[in-house]
């Protein structure tokens, strides 16, 4: 703006010395031709005298010859000239000054040359006796004046433009500094200039919605990065050009990306053929869902494209975390593999048998023995089908049963004594050490974490050996401890033992259902125990139940 007015102060400054330049020099133009004209019928009249008084002798006696004379008779013919000879000159009479001082006693006329660029001047005076006595001069045109004074008009010229240039500089930035004066981001009720009042007030206004409009945009952006941030799924929103536009930390986690930049394609946060045709889909209009599975993640992303007046504008990702679905899934159609596999080998046994006994194929003596194994194996199938229900109530947290003092002595106790044939069929000794140890829980399902420990030590263990149930108390809780001296478990496989239906050796199972420890582990976990695992191969194996302390107990299921 400045350079503005410092332009248009300069262009009006400078037009005007122009005008008045040009003004002045054809003022003294005018003035000049006058006094010229004035000056040459002063001088017509003085020689007009001379020559009434003493003819043809005053113009030949000296004369002077700084201007031109002619004396022209009454008829046009040149009498006198003091430039040219008057016989070689042609008759005057038609000359304009000439004929007008014939007819009107005085005359003046201009003639301009544009060989000489100079004009000159007549002016012609009746004598008494009817001729007529012209007198002229040379006066210079304009440009030629201009010309003769150029140096001191140049001069006047440079020094004018010079001091219109330090005219306009200075009142440009008179005249803007109290518009830079102004505080756009708070403007005060004192301006340079009324005329700006309008304009600040309506800055005033706009500010004000701006920083509403802000304070709102914010309020709204910390409210979405709220909802986002603590959001378990991860969030991602794109452009057209798949430039990530917003993201929340959980989309980071799931998809194991660092944080883009402004400028990151989403396809660098993941580089799956799945993710891209996730990312593609979405864009070309369509939606698309995926599942990313890597080694201990399964993430699933659904991509929805964004439309606005039908064209598409970008896409929403959400990923969401399926690997405990996933897992549970797998665990399903194990569990029901399993499942179906361990039914059909006692319900095939009894099937075989009843058929054997059915048509007549065995004798008498030995029905007791075939009927035996119809027992047996109804028997295992009914502790199969009792142990998976046992497992669902647990997965499912419904034990169906009330939270009491349970004495842990006394419920091993029990369970020593139910498990004492097994274990002389075994020649497997049992201990019990430990007195009274109180904690809170449900009895059914205390009885049955003990009984599985007991029952697998003495599956598993060598002839001659022996079981301990240790009961110790500890700032942690209330722990009881079963050792066995049996076969162990390999450090590869400590994980394992806790799944359905997992062995870690068939041969020593005595039949079970392979369910055992994981009841120990969903009923632990029923009650909030913690279950530890301490074996070594050949020597045998220790498995640690800690209670939580009964406060801690009594308060998570009060």
């Amino acid at each position: 703006m400045t350079k503005r007015i410092f332009r248009a102060t300069l262009t009006v400054a400078l037009t005007v010395l122009l005008a008045s330049l040009i003004l002045i020099v054809g003022v003294l133009h005018g003035y000049f031709q006058d006094r010229v004209l004035d000056e040459l019928s002063s001088r017509t009249s003085y020689i007009a005298l001379g020559i009434e008084h003493e003819g043809i002798d005053y113009l030949e006696n000296g004369f002077p010859n700084d201007c031109r004379v002619t004396w022209v008779a009454a008829d046009g013919a040149v009498l006198w000239d003091n430039r040219e000879d008057p016989a070689g000159m042609q008759n005057h009479a038609d000359r304009p000054e000439v004929h007008e001082a014939l007819l009107l006693g005085r005359g003046h006329a201009a003639r301009y040359s544009d060989t000489l660029s100079q004009k000159t001047l007549y002016y012609a005076l009746r004598l008494s006796d009817g001729s007529v006595l012209r007198v002229s001069d040379t006066q210079y045109s304009v440009w030629i004046l201009v010309l003769q004074a150029l140096q001191p008009v140049a001069l006047v010229m440079v020094l004018a433009f010079c001091l219109a240039l330090w005219l306009a500089g200075r009142l440009a930035r008179q005249l803007v500094e109290p518009i830079n004066a102004v505080d756009l981001n708070d403007p005060g009720e004192e301006i340079g200039y009324e005329e700006l009042a309008p304009l600040v007030g309506k800055l005033r206004s706009q500010k004000r919605q701006i920083n509403r409009q802000m304070e709102d945009l914010r309020r709204s952006r910390e409210e979405f990065a709220a909802i986002t941030e603590n959001m378990s799924e991860g969030l991602i929103i794109i452009d057209r050009e798949t430039r990530v536009l917003s993201h929340n930390a959980a989309a980071l986690r799931l998809l194991d990306a660092q944080a883009p930049t402004e400028e990151d394609s989403v396809l660098a946060l993941n580089r799956e053929p799945g993710f891209r045709r996730c990312v593609e889909e979405a864009l070309a209009g369509h939606r698309r869902e995926e599942l990313l599975e890597r080694e201990d993640t399964c993430c699933r992303v659904l991509a929805n494209p964004v439309e606005q007046d039908g064209a598409v504008t970008g896409a929403v990702l959400i990923v969401l975390d399926v690997t405990e679905k996933e897992r549970r899934e797998a665990l399903r159609r194990e569990f029901t593999a399993n499942v179906s596999h361990e039914l059909k080998t006692p319900l095939t046994s009894i099937l075989g048998t009843a058929e054997i006994l059915e048509n007549g194929l065995v004798k008498p003596e030995d029905i007791p023995h075939f009927a035996g194994n119809i027992h047996r194996e109804a028997q295992r199938l009914i502790g199969l089908v009792n142990d998976i229900i046992k497992l669902s109530r647990l997965d499912e947290g419904d034990a169906a049963a009330q939270w009491e003092t349970v004495d842990l002595r006394a419920t091993a106790e029990e369970v020593l004594r139910q498990l004492a044939p097994a274990a002389e069929k075994q020649q497997v000794t049992m201990t019990l050490e430990g007195g009274p140890t109180p904690v809170r829980g449900v009895p059914q399902i205390v009885e049955e974490i003990i009984y599985n420990l007991c029952d697998n030590a003495i599956a598993y263990n060598r002839p001659g050996g022996s079981v301990g149930v240790t009961l110790s108390s500890t700032p942690e809780g209330e722990r009881v401890t079963v050792s066995d001296t049996g076969i162990g478990i390999p450090q590869e496989l400590r994980e394992r033992v806790f799944e359905r239906f997992y062995r870690v050796d068939k041969s020593h199972s005595g039949g079970g259902t392979g369910l055992g420890l994981s009841i120990v582990k969903h009923g632990a976990a029923y009650l909030g125990a913690r279950v530890e695992l301490d074996s070594e191969p050949g020597k045998g194996s220790a498995f640690t139940l800690t209670f939580p302390p009964h406060s801690e107990t009594w308060q998570d299921n009060k």
